[in-house]
């Protein structure tokens, strides 16, 4: 593990999600590296959440926690790059990490922006690495829940959301305050699909917490 969690941390789950708070980057970075090590081939990750929610910082953590090769950057210009790794077991990864933020329609013409991604990855070469993700291959998608349910129907949907300015002094609603860069995070996973791996990841963010709070 290469991040450990806050004693600030929370959670709260259901049967097919799971969500836990992340009051510092480092929390962020240790939620990544939790989900990374349950994770397996085939795996399709879609992160979602508002610019400076944490995305790039969760994927940070999930390449740490696959022991990706080079720096985990968000590939905003290259739409992908194609990162290798290893998983939990020793055994070799290929991480690919998709940011889909400037794709048309990303928002509302999911089949659209899928169409697209698609024919992006296919000039890079990595467009069968998300229709058909090989045993050792894991996709890592940011800005990509519009378009979820095109790419895969079983999926991890990552969902981070940051806080909001605390409007009560001026007699405002925090609901509709403005969004801060400052505060604690939720990350909820949402296992689609593939609940029956919910207790293995819980477990895993757990530990990350136990190994926070022991230290």
């Amino acid at each position: 593990m290469n991040g450990s969690m806050s004693q600030d941390y929370s959670t709260r789950s259901q049967a097919d999600s799971y969500t836990v708070t992340a009051p510092r980057a480092v929390d962020m970075r240790a939620a990544g590296a939790a989900a990374a090590s349950v994770a397996r081939g085939g795996d399709v990750i879609v992160l979602s959440g508002p610019l400076g929610a944490g995305k790039t910082t969760f994927a940070q953590g999930f390449g740490a926690g696959l022991h990706v090769e080079g720096q985990m950057v968000s590939p905003t210009f290259t739409i992908a790059r194609s990162l290798a790794g290893r998983f939990a077991d020793g055994s070799p990864a290929n991480l690919v990490h998709v940011d889909a933020y400037r794709l048309p329609g990303s928002d509302d013409q999911p089949q659209v922006a899928a169409s697209r991604l698609m024919d992006e990855l296919e000039s890079l070469g990595l467009d069968e690495e998300l229709e058909d993700p090989g045993p050792g291959t894991v996709v890592l998608i940011e800005w990509g829940s519009a378009m979820a349910s095109e790419l895969a129907s079983t999926r991890w949907e990552v969902t981070i959301d940051r806080s909001v300015a605390d409007s009560s002094k001026d007699g405002g609603s925090v609901d509709d305050a403005p969004l801060t860069s400052d505060g604690a995070r939720t990350v909820t996973f949402h296992a689609i699909g593939c609940a029956d791996r919910m207790p293995a990841l819980i477990a895993a963010l757990q530990a990350a917490h136990g190994a926070m709070t022991e230290r």
